[in-house]
Formats: structure tokens, sequence, C-alpha cells
């Protein structure tokens, strides 16, 4: 079946909430909820197909649409893939002129049924938040990595990754097993570095995997959450074969953990993880020597958001 390229995207308002619209009766599905959006025309890049498309179906201009998932599905009817933006920035009042109804709805709490099957691992890539912070207890101490997380957890963390290889093993679960608690305690979701049993005898959310790990794994760990460290465009087909939730990428400058390995640079960083792999990439994270700072910058380049160590806490 002849592959349709579509562009799509996610247009969101300033508290969060995402648009969708319910395809008319006289569509393929109709009745189901879609993100905006349709086919790329030949000659058209995908942006200039969303911008065209968007002023068509609601009447709007759109003024920034940062790059961010590429899915491929396969209906009865046709086999498409999806370059979704997000578009956070526009000109004009959003006007019905295609779709049966539109909704705004929050991540992670959709409202309406059915949705497009396609979308359904965009919606969790929807919930998942902007930052990823990674702790370092071993260089900071436990005591202090502790009162570094309970406050960035009071002050709305939502995604943390428990990273310690070098802590001893002991010290390690027992720092493991009181950060998930904590964790919970807050609304965050947790995962752990590499150690499927200790994450999952403390009951985190999910593991991280390492870049060794993710070139040796036949099957996706039995998690909620799986995330990949990735360096290179091969890493990121094989996180996306192995359908990880969200990975990290870079390091996009020289950092402390890494000293001497030269970053890739925001440039390189975009031009790798928007290349065409054949394999929809994972939701990604920028990772090196960052800060929330940066998370502006991560996102015209392609990114979900921003992971980080230091700056973290």
């Amino acid at each position: 079946m002849k592959i349709t390229h579509v562009a799509t995207a996610v247009i969101e308002r300033a508290d969060g909430q995402f648009l969708l619209g319910q395809r008319a009766a006289d569509t393929f599905y109709p009745g189901y909820w879609e993100f905006p959006g349709g086919k790329i025309e030949p000659g058209e890049t995908a942006r200039g197909a969303l911008v065209r498309e968007l002023q068509e179906e609601l009447g709007i201009e759109v003024l920034r649409a940062d790059p961010w998932l590429r899915r491929e599905h396969v209906y009865e009817h046709a086999h498409v893939y999806l370059n979704f933006f997000r578009v956070r920035a526009w000109q004009g009042e959003i006007s019905n002129r295609v779709h049966s109804a539109l909704t705004w709805q929050t991540p992670g709490a959709p409202t309406v049924q059915p949705m497009l099957p396609a979308n359904a691992p965009v919606l969790a890539a929807l919930a998942l938040p902007a930052f990823y912070a990674i702790t370092h207890a071993n260089e900071i101490g436990i005591a202090a990595q502790n009162e570094a997380l309970d406050h960035a957890l009071k002050n709305g963390l939502k995604l943390v990754q428990l990273r310690e290889p070098m802590l001893a093993p002991r010290q390690r679960e027992a720092f493991v097993h009181a950060a998930v608690k904590r964790c919970h305690t807050a609304g965050a979701r947790v995962l752990v570095n590499s150690d499927p049993l200790l994450a999952l005898a403390a009951g985190a959310d999910g593991v991280h995997l390492t870049s060794a790990q993710l070139a040796t794994c036949l099957t996706r760990p039995e998690f909620p959450l799986v995330a990949a460290s990735c360096h290179s465009p091969a890493e990121l087909m094989r996180a996306a074969q192995l359908k990880c939730d969200f990975v990290v990428y870079g390091p996009i400058r020289e950092t402390v953990t890494h000293p001497g390995r030269a970053g890739l640079g925001w440039e390189t960083f975009a031009t790798e993880i928007n290349s065409n792999l054949g394999v929809p990439p994972a939701p990604t994270f920028a990772l090196g020597g960052l800060s929330p700072h940066d998370l502006d910058t991560a996102r015209a380049c392609g990114a979900h958001g921003i992971a980080a160590i230091r700056s973290a806490w």
C-alpha cells in the first residue's frame, strides 16, 4: 500500500490543553477524534502542509510549529506516515470548518472517545512532562540528594530517573526504595537506571536502559514506562523498535559526567533526531549541560523536553 504522508498539529493553549476534532460523518472513521491536519501535497514540506491545513480547517495562521514526533500506522484504507508538530502560537480565532465538533482536552486525562488508533501513543507522550531530573546521590551525598529531591517534588517535578551506578549495592537499594516512595507520594513518576529487578522490587514506574542495554535487549521490559539513553540515529531506531516510551539524546554540550567528550550542539541534535529513519522515534529529551532555560531552544529543534542532572537540583 502506498504511504500517505500527513502533517498533524497538536495545538496547545497556555493552560496546557490541546485541541481535538471529531471526524465528520462522510469520512473514514466517522465520529472518531483526531488531531487537526492533513495530507502533504507533492512539492510541500511537512510544515508548509501544516500551515495550509490549519488555515483551511480552522481559519488560523500558524506563528510557531515545532517538530515533535513521527508515527507510522496502517489503517484498512491507508498506510499513513504522520509528522506531528506542536503548535503553541497562532493568529486568529479557531473556527470549525471540517469537523463535527472541536474540544479542548487535558494531557493525561482525555474525556472523549473513540480516538483514531494511531493516536494512542501520542496521547501518552503528551502526558510526559517537559523536564526529566536525574539523581547523583553518589556525588553530593544521599542526605543532600534526598533534600534536593523533596524540594524539587514540592515545586512540581513529575519525572525522575534514579541513576546511581557508583553507590554501594545496599546503599543504592535503600536509596531507590526511599526515593520511589518520595516520588509517588508527590505524584511523580520514577524510573530506575539499568536495573529492572531493583525497579520492580522498589515499585518504580519503569526502567531507564543504558545504550549498551538497548543494543542487547530483545524485548521491551514489562514496565509502564521504559526509557533509553541514545547517542546516535541508529540507537534512536533501536529504541523505537523496542517501543520505548521516551529517550534521552546527547550530549548537547560537554558535561562534568563525561569530561573531554565534545557535545553535539543544537544543529546536529536537530538533524539527527529529525532524520527520516523509517521508524518513528519516541519523544526525545535533550541531555548534556542543559537547564530549564534551554527548553525553548530544545523544543524548536524537535525535542519533547530537557533532561538534566546538576541543574535539576
